[in-house]
């Protein structure tokens, strides 16, 4: 299985570099494991609704150059579904099985994923209804992963 996730953002904290990359470390047995990070567009504080749609286009443009079209795209959106850490595991095991071995997720920039995306999406899933930073998000995500893989396998870790 090759699990990738495209992000929007720079990850600058050193804290969640570190968390990420324990993470990705111990994926790696167990799945072929890819972060693509992806430059944020550059815009002002403040927007008009028009400005904030072309920044969340061009970012979305850059997250769909990265996605291959066999991929199966869950967008990380504050609207999608709500996932125990066993039905995320669930869901991974069922595409392996019956769907796709390449799973993308996607983390958009501060200004959410473009439509372009959200279209292209087989899945939308919240990790709640709070917003929470796109970069710490990333660790949220990878850490779950992780546990997925280890529900999956019958292995001790999650608990």
């Amino acid at each position: 299985m090759f699990i990738q996730l495209v992000c929007v953002g720079k990850l600058k904290e050193k804290y969640l570099v570190q968390g990420i990359a324990e993470y990705s470390k111990r994926l790696a047995p167990y799945v072929k494991f890819q972060i693509t990070e992806l430059p944020d567009e550059q815009a002002p504080e403040k927007m008009s609704d028009a400005e904030l749609e072309q920044v969340k286009e061009r970012e979305g443009e850059r997250i769909l150059s990265h996605i291959k079209p066999d991929a199966h795209v869950v967008a990380l959106a504050i609207d999608g579904q709500l996932w125990s850490s066993e039905e995320l595991a669930a869901q991974l095991d069922r595409l392996a099985t019956y769907g796709t071995s390449h799973i993308v997720f996607v983390i958009g920039g501060s200004n959410g994923l473009s439509d372009g995306v959200l279209r292209r999406a087989q899945t939308k899933l919240s990790f709640g209804r709070m917003t929470l930073p796109h970069q710490l998000m990333r660790l949220v995500l990878t850490e779950q992963l992780y546990r997925a893989v280890k529900i999956n396998r019958g292995e001790p870790y999650h608990k």
